[in-house]
């Protein structure tokens, strides 16, 4: 058996985490590949080491960066005293002056933090430290290729034993660094998941698992013990960040669960996902997770539904704007188009014009500062009343339902309510499916 293990950035912020995440790795032999993050913060107040190279690429610019590498230097050199190892890294950040003078490129600048603490992870564990630029492979547009990236991981690591993979990058053809977006380590273990045939990919964060809802709105919400691919892609597309959304996909290919773990306390069995489950959840719903920011176009139009091509013409004029849509609820005559608020603004007399020269609607209007919250579950298929409770929920709080969205998989319901409503919504859904369990 063989095993991926990514630690991220508050679980190698400092010698004592490394010693932790030393510990985790040493406790069990399978554990053989390790997808390393930059340093994130050692207390609330402190910088991530991403965020200060960022802010020394800038600065080298100007001609002023020394104060700031000096940081980051005294970084690196901090956890390396800690750990009590004879690592040298002037080279590598004399290489690093070097191409911040040059101004290669800001994600060359971000990718330094996680290729750092690779290189002194590697040397704390005994491991052979691989750089993710010769396997993890972009196209001339930055688009990643899974197809060469699989071939490329596998060759290189054929024979290898032991390694330390920096995550977060890779690199285009011509050898220019390129990243993924923030919390991209998540996609570089799950790509070396994959492409290895792994039997478990496991990523330790500072969480127990994955969370019903936010911790943030709900204090101390219930840990999810097992959750499918496609409900946890649900609630990361809608705001859930205890992994990158795009961390799903190399491993659901290859029918690999994952397991969130919590570095602190590597003990508590986190949260198991997979590709499907006989398991019975303990609540109806499995997870609770939004987004603010939304508004929504309101188009009325008599004999709507005999009109062949209306909705095609309508999304073709948000197409022709480079305006991407989130949902269509629809009725007889109408039809309602929620849309990134951000995304939105700068362009809506443009799309509203085009909108009535295309199809002739007898009324629109707009509804801005709108939320979307999706409740999802495996538990809903079989439980009747679901939305009935919902809505129930929602109407004893007193808030307005805005929009209502509801998938044919049965997974899924979305409501729509005002930026106001939001937490209040999801309080009061939480409570109702799991703290009560009407």
């Amino acid at each position: 058996m063989k095993k991926v293990v990514k630690f991220g950035g508050s679980s190698l912020a400092s010698a004592e985490q490394f010693k932790k995440v030393g510990a985790i790795i040493r406790a069990d032999g399978t554990r053989r590949y390790v997808v390393p993050s930059a340093p994130g913060k050692r207390f609330s107040e402190d910088t991530k080491v991403t965020d200060l190279l960022y802010a020394c690429y800038r600065a080298a610019d100007r001609g002023k960066f020394e104060a700031v590498l000096s940081e980051i230097k005294s970084r690196y050199q901090e956890i390396i005293d800690g750990l009590e190892l004879t690592l040298s890294l002037e080279e590598d950040f004399r290489i690093i002056e070097e191409n911040f003078q040059k101004q290669i490129g800001e994600e060359y600048a971000a990718s330094r933090g996680e290729y750092l603490n690779g290189k002194v992870m590697a040397a704390y564990l005994g491991y052979e430290f691989v750089d993710p630029a010769e396997m993890i492979r972009f196209d001339g547009n930055g688009q990643f290729d899974a197809e060469i990236t699989e071939l490329l991981v596998q060759k290189r690591l054929n024979g290898v034993d032991t390694a330390v993979v920096p995550g977060f990058y890779g690199a285009k053809e011509n050898g220019e660094i390129k990243t993924f977006s923030r919390g991209g380590s998540d996609v570089t273990g799950s790509i070396l998941a994959g492409a290895l045939d792994v039997e478990l990919y496991e990523n330790w964060t500072d969480v127990s698992g994955v969370m019903v809802t936010d911790p943030r709105i709900i204090q101390n919400p219930k840990v999810i013990d097992t959750i499918t691919y496609r409900e946890l892609r649900e609630l990361s597309y809608m705001g859930a960040t205890v992994l990158h959304e795009d961390a799903i996909f190399p491993v659901r290919k290859a029918g690999i669960p994952i397991n969130i773990k919590n570095t602190n306390a590597p003990d508590d069995p986190g949260t198991m996902i997979v590709e499907d489950t006989c398991k019975k959840p303990p609540y109806t719903i499995t997870g609770i997770a939004g987004k603010r920011g939304f508004c929504s176009l309101f188009i009325e139009k008599s004999m709507m539904n005999a009109e062949i091509g209306f909705g095609r013409k309508v999304l073709q004029i948000l197409e022709e704007q480079g305006i991407s849509f989130e949902h269509i609820p629809s009725g007889i005559d109408t039809m309602t188009v929620f849309i990134h608020q951000d995304e939105f603004t700068e362009k809506e007399q443009q799309v509203i014009s085009g909108i009535h020269r295309a199809v002739k609607p007898d009324y629109m209007e707009l509804e801005s500062d709108l939320a979307l919250i999706a409740v999802v579950g495996r538990g809903m298929r079989s439980n009747r009343g679901t939305a009935a409770r919902i809505f129930a929920s929602l109407a004893h709080a007193n808030v307005n339902v805005k929009m209502i969205d509801q998938g044919s998989s049965e997974l899924n319901i979305i409501v729509g309510v005002s930026n106001s409503d939001f937490e209040r919504a999801i309080r009061a859904i939480y409570d109702i499916f799991v703290t009560v369990q009407l």
